[in-house]
């Protein structure tokens, strides 16, 4: 199958949709592989083409707050508070849903859902125009680093789906917070941390936010994707490293002739780019940046030649937007830290 870029011709890429075949779509976050969420075959198609487990929930995304209510239960109290201050945006909301109303292989066979209106103009025009729900998983193979390009897409997924829907960069690059409000008796509950945090989340609700900590094994069914122990690996192996033990580890694997990728702020890059063989520096010293190129950075590392044996990534302040840096990178390597 020929892999078309749709430089935002979106009447093709509607018709892709409609006619069962998979599209990827730009957001904030990352790029989406879509499909028509209320057919199965379509969605079927988006597992086969990821590898993805079957078992692993879908979220669902949207145009508007209308398109969902037809699929809820039972209406969190807070939701309708929750969708005015964030949506479109980042944030991923989980409903309890009416039985059969979305095939077992977008829920994975939960009584929940997953739902999302994104903040990027192309992808809200796409959904539309379709008139459809379309589920949404980053478009890559699955468990590698995201897609925040349309080149990461078509570098994994050329000639296995129909096309890509060209958007730019993604302004985020990590995957949206996603929020449970399955049950509407309990407070809200962060599943996945990511650019909407829990105290933007606080905030707005003028109540406590949790924090889910859980992580889901392999042979466990997680209520959101994302939630799995190893993620976001690319082939190198990667660790964590504090920024204050970043020259004494380099040096440690130098004696050890490891040949050594790191990733960094350009002030910590400065420090050891002599003694490494690749670097890739984020754009600045804040969080904002290192979590826009923690998944391109990591593409980029794993693709030089002869092949690194080892990705050092400096950490940050588990708070805020670094809870979801953290969450991402702690599962590229595999929770390791130097």
């Amino acid at each position: 199958m020929e892999t078309i870029i749709f430089d935002q011709q979106l009447e093709q890429a509607v018709e892709a949709l409609k006619q069962g075949e998979v599209v990827s779509f730009p957001t904030e976050t990352v790029y989406g592989l879509g499909a028509n969420a209320l057919d199965e075959s379509a969605v079927k198609k988006v597992f086969a083409v990821k590898g993805r487990p079957s078992d692993n929930p879908l979220i669902v995304h949207v145009y508007d707050f209308d398109q969902v209510k037809p699929f809820i239960q039972t209406k969190h109290p807070l939701a309708e508070k929750i969708v005015e201050q964030f949506w479109p945006g980042p944030l991923t909301l989980i409903f309890e849903i009416k039985p059969e109303s979305l095939p077992k292989v977008v829920t994975g066979g939960l009584s929940t859902a997953a739902f999302r209106m994104p903040n990027h103009p192309v992808t809200l025009e796409l959904l539309r125009q379709a008139q459809l729900p379309l589920v949404g998983p980053s478009a890559n193979t699955s468990g590698k680093p995201s897609p925040t390009s349309s080149a990461h897409v078509y570098h994994d997924l050329k000639g296995k789906i129909k096309g890509i829907v060209e958007g730019g960069q993604s302004q985020i690059g990590v995957e949206s917070t996603v929020l449970d409000l399955s049950n509407p008796n309990l407070p809200p509950m962060i599943l996945r941390p990511g650019a909407i945090t829990k105290e933007m989340l606080e905030a707005t609700l003028g109540l406590e936010v949790l924090i889910d900590q859980h992580l889901v094994k392999e042979s466990e069914t997680p209520k959101a994707p994302g939630m799995k122990y190893k993620h976001y690996s690319p082939d190198t192996p990667v660790m964590m490293v504090a920024p204050k033990d970043l020259l004494h580890a380099v040096r440690h694997f130098g004696k050890e002739n490891y040949r050594l990728g790191v990733m960094a702020t350009p002030s910590q890059i400065a420090l050891i780019k002599d003694q490494v063989q690749t670097c890739f520096a984020y754009e600045d010293e804040k969080v904002q940046s290192a979590a826009k190129g923690l998944f391109s950075g990591l593409r980029q590392l794993d693709e030089q030649s002869p092949k690194l044996d080892l990705i050092l990534v400096v950490t940050f302040e588990n708070k805020g937007l670094g809870m979801a840096y953290m969450n991402r990178l702690k599962k590229a390597a595999a929770q390791k830290i130097y």
